[in-house]
């Protein structure tokens, strides 16, 4: 594991999971009764504050977390820092070492 993966910050992972509705329809969800706790590092990416009433502010940070870490996907939810966070980009898997793998991903602040 990195250095910065093993002194991260601690945060929850909500993965997918899917389920059938009363219509049939497949339904894709973050599983929030089954949170994974992980230690991630994460990097601020771009941000946009609201100065006007009925703007939104955007938070967009990548995240960074062990390979080990399943079911995760854009349906995912993260709660880091005192806030829900939706996943917007796919999780992207970086092969290396035992040691060094790991996924990136983009997640962003979910309005309060």
């Amino acid at each position: 594991m990195s250095h910065q993966r093993r002194r991260g910050q601690a945060a929850i992972v909500y993965p997918t999971k899917v389920y059938t509705d009363s219509r049939g329809s497949r339904v894709e969800t973050a599983d929030m009764d089954n949170p994974i706790p992980v230690t991630a590092v994460f990097v601020p990416q771009r941000s946009s504050r609201a100065e006007v009433a009925g703007q939104q502010d955007i938070d967009v940070t990548r995240m960074i977390v062990s390979a080990d870490v399943q079911g995760i996907d854009s349906w995912s939810r993260v709660f880091w820092n005192g806030s829900m966070w939706d996943v917007v980009v796919p999780p992207a898997y970086h092969h290396g070492t035992r040691h060094t793998r790991h996924y990136t991903m983009d997640i962003r602040r979910r309005p309060s």
